[in-house]
């Protein structure tokens, strides 16, 4: 699927279907604030949030009074369903609208967090021009969060396919410029009732 295509699948998919339409809504984003926790952040710390669409991740971050914050993702029509859930809210958020892999970061993040965004990128080169772009957008020391589909989860998503991903094939992906800190895996029970398994893995950036 081209750039044009894939925006315009998702932007129908955002158009067309309420939140609790999809199969990745999650009221609370647990595993994603686990992380967060562990790492101990200062409330100040950079923050993106990369396919972040109109999840609640914003909002937990918010919450817990993170204060720099920012939500990247291809659909437009996503992030203004999430600003108007936010609200006054959301004029402390720094929203942009880009396919990832077009994306060139003007600064360096803290943390980059990505939940069910890179599992998209089903090529080897748009992985490791995903790669590339995760290391120039992400500070010395940074974090990097990822959560993809297990090998035991769903193959598709969205009518779109999917690259599912190991502990060992996502670290090895990484390994050249990022060091693995853990892995945990998670059953994330779908609105449909249905269980897709997700993985989730965390790596701190090394030193150049």
């Amino acid at each position: 699927m081209d750039a044009l295509n894939k925006r315009e699948h998702w932007e129908n998919i955002y158009t067309t279907r309420k939140p609790t339409d999809v199969s990745w809504f999650q009221v609370y984003p647990k595993s994603s604030m686990k992380f967060i926790e562990l790492f101990n952040l200062p409330m100040d710390a950079g923050i993106i949030d990369i396919g972040g669409g109109d999840s609640n991740f914003v909002d937990a971050l918010l919450e817990k009074g993170y204060t720099d914050i920012t939500v990247l993702d291809i659909s437009a029509k996503s992030i203004e369903r999430a600003r108007t859930r936010l609200g006054e809210k959301a004029s402390l958020v720094n929203w942009i609208v880009s396919d990832v892999t077009d994306f060139t970061p003007a600064r360096r993040y803290n943390f980059w967090h990505d939940r069910a965004a890179f599992h998209f990128l089903v090529t080897e080169e748009q992985a490791d021009k995903y790669v590339e772009i995760a290391k120039e957008g992400i500070s010395e020391n940074g974090y990097l969060v990822l959560g993809t589909f297990s090998e035991s989860g769903p193959k598709k998503c969205s009518g779109l396919d999917i690259k599912q991903y190991s502990e060992e094939s996502m670290s090895a992906k990484f390994e050249n410029d990022f060091k693995r800190i853990k892995c945990i895996t998670e059953d994330h029970s779908t609105p449909f009732n249905t269980i897709q398994n997700f993985l989730f893995c965390s790596f701190k950036k090394e030193k150049p």
